[in-house]
C-alpha cells in the first residue's frame, strides 16, 4: 500500500497536504537564504565563532517566546499563527534582501554582525509556526498514522537538505546572494497563498485544557505542569535535550569541518548528499510508519547516529564526510517523527500549543547554547591542540592528523561517545522505557471529522483578550 493510500485523502488530510506544500516550498526558501548567508559570514570572516553566532541569533528568539507563542497558539485560529509566522519571516528575509543590495551597490559596508538582528526579528514569528503546525497534524491525521504524517515533515527538510545547497550555490554563481533572497521571498508568498486557501478544526475541548482557563501566565505555566507531572515525559525531554545539543553542534561544527580542506562548491555537493539522506530517511518512515514501540526506534535510530560520527573524523575525505553526513540525517526523520508522535499521543489536542511549545523551547535552549560553545570548543581548545606541535598533536594526531579540521574530527567522536552514553541512561530508566504503559493516550483512535475541519475558524482575539 502507497503512502498515499495510507493516508486517505478525506476533507482533513486534503487541508494537510496542501498545508505542507506550502511549508515545504518555504522551507526550501529559507534553506537558500541560510545556506547563502552562512557562507558568506564564514568566507569572510574564516571564524566559527561568528558562524556559530549566527545561528545563536537565530535561535534564541525562539526559546524566549516558546511558551507565549505556545499559549496563544491555544488561543488563537492555528492557521492565522502559521500565517503571522510566514508574514514574520518573510519581512525579515526582504531586510535582509535590502542590507544585500545596499551593500552590492557601495552604500555602505556589510558586516558579519549587520545579519543578527533581521535574523533574530524573523526568528520571533518563527516561534510559532512548527508549534502551530504540529498541534494541528493531531486533528488533521488519524493517531495511527501520526508518524507517517510527521515524517512527511522531515521529506520537507530533507528536500530542503538536498536542493537549497544545489540552487544556492547556482544562484550565487549566478546573480549573487541577493537572487538567493528574491527566491526566498517568493516561497513565502506561496506558504501564505496556501495558508489562505484552508481552515484548520477546533481543538476538542479537554478538562486538562478547561483547567488551565485563566490568563496568559497561568496558561503558559499549565503547560510545564503538564509534563513535569509525567515522569516518563520527563524522562523524554531529559533524552531529547541531550540528543538536540549533539546534533545542533553537528550540524554546526560540519561546515567548518568541510571548509577546511575544501572550497564552498564542494561544501554544497556535500550537504546536498547529506539532504539525499535525510529525504531517504524520511520517505521510509513515512511509508513504514516506525514500529509498534516508537521508543525502540527512537533508541535504535540514536546508536546509529552515534556511530555513525565516528566515521566523519579519520581523515579529511569529501567521500568520507558526504557518506557520513548521508547516514547521519538518514537515522534524523524516523527518530524525529517518532518522538514527535509520541507527544502528540499523549497530550490532548487542546493542550498541544502549551505543552509542545515548553518543550519546544526547553530543547531550543540547547542551539543557541551549542551556538556558543561551538566556537570556543573549536577556535580556541580543539583546534589549537591538534595543530603541528599542539596538545593533542602527538596522541590523536596520529589517528586523525594534523592542521586545520582535525580539532573538529576529535570534537566529534566526543559527540558520538555523549549520544552512545545518553541512549544507555535513557534505556536504564523505567519511567521512559515504560512510558506507553504507564501513560494512556490522550488522542481518541480517529482523526477529526470532515464536519469538524469544515468549521469556520473562530475570530482571531482582540488586543484585550490576548493580555489577559
Amino acid at each position: 500500500m502507497s503512502l498515499a493510500q495510507r493516508l486517505t485523502v478525506t476533507q482533513p488530510m486534503r487541508v494537510f497536504w496542501i498545508t505542507w506544500f506550502g511549508q515545504l516550498i518555504s522551507i526550501l526558501g529559507s534553506g537558500l537564504t541560510a545556506f547563502g548567508v552562512g557562507a558568506k559570514v564564514f568566507l569572510d570572516t574564516r571564524s566559527t565563532t561568528q558562524f556559530a553566532l549566527l545561528s545563536f541569533f537565530a535561535f534564541a528568539p525562539m526559546v524566549v517566546l516558546a511558551p507565549l507563542a505556545g499559549t496563544l497558539i491555544d488561543r488563537w485560529d492555528r492557521r492565522r499563527a502559521m500565517l503571522l509566522a510566514d508574514m514574520g519571516n518573510g519581512l525579515s528575509t526582504l531586510i535582509i534582501f535590502a542590507m544585500v543590495l545596499a551593500d552590492s551597490r557601495g552604500l555602505f559596508k556589510l558586516q558579519a554582525w549587520h545579519f543578527y538582528l533581521p535574523v533574530s526579528f524573523g526568528a520571533c514569528f518563527g516561534a510559532f509556526r512548527w508549534p502551530a503546525f504540529f498541534a494541528t497534524v493531531t486533528l488533521l491525521v488519524p493517531k495511527q498514522h501520526l508518524g507517517r504524517a510527521n515524517a512527511m515533515a522531515e521529506v520537507a527538510s530533507g528536500a530542503s537538505q538536498i536542493l537549497s545547497p544545489i540552487i544556492a550555490g547556482a544562484l550565487i554563481d549566478s546573480v549573487g546572494l541577493v537572487g538567493v533572497l528574491s527566491v526566498d521571498v517568493c516561497s513565502f508568498t506561496i506558504a501564505i497563498i496556501t495558508l489562505l486557501m484552508v481552515r484548520f478544526p477546533r481543538p476538542p475541548v479537554s478538562a486538562e485544557g478547561q483547567q488551565g482557563k485563566g490568563s496568559i501566565l497561568a496558561e503558559m505555566k499549565q503547560g510545564w505542569s503538564f509534563i513535569s507531572s509525567r515522569k516518563g515525559l520527563v524522562a523524554l525531554l531529559g533524552f531529547t535535550v541531550v540528543a538536540v545539543l549533539c546534533m545542533d553542534l553537528v550540524v554546526l561544527l560540519i561546515t567548518p569541518l568541510v571548509l577546511a580542506f575544501t572550497d564552498i562548491s564542494t561544501l554544497g555537493i556535500i550537504a546536498s548528499v547529506a539532504g539525499v539522506g535525510a529525504l531517504l530517511g524520511a520517505v521510509g518512515m513515512g511509508v513504514w510508519g516506525g514500529p509498534k514501540n516508537q521508543l525502540h526506534g527512537i533508541l535504535g535510530f540514536q546508536i546509529i547516529s552515534g556511530l555513525v560520527l565516528f566515521m566523519a573524523a579519520p581523515s579529511p575525505s569529501v567521500p568520507l564526510v558526504a557518506t557520513a553526513a548521508a547516514l547521519y540525517l538518514f537515522t534524523m526523520p524516523p527518530m524525529v517523527a517518532s518522538s514527535q508522535s509520541i507527544w502528540q499521543r499523549k497530550i490532548p489536542a487542546d493542550l498541544q500549543g502549551r505543552a509542545a511549545a515548553v518543550k519546544r523551547m526547553v530543547t531550543l535552549c540547547m542551539s543557541p547554547f551549542a551556538s556558543l560553545i561551538a566556537g570556543p570548543l573549536a577556535d580556541d581548545l580543539f583546534e589549537p591542540a591538534m595543530a603541528p606541535g599542539g596538545a593533542l598533536a602527538s596522541s590523536m594526531g596520529r589517528l586523525l592528523g594534523v592542521g586545520p579540521g582535525r580539532g573538529i574530527a576529535v570534537i566529534f567522536i566526543v559527540l558520538g561517545l555523549m549520544t552512545l552514553t545518553n541512549v544507555a541512561f535513557a534505556w536504564t530508566n523505567p519511567r521512559l522505557r515504560n512510558l506507553d504503559r504507564e501513560l494512556p493516550d490522550a488522542l481518541p483512535d480517529g482523526g477529526a471529522t470532515p464536519e469538524t475541519a469544515a468549521a469556520p475558524p473562530p475570530t482571531a482575539p482582540t488586543a484585550g483578550a490576548s493580555a489577559s
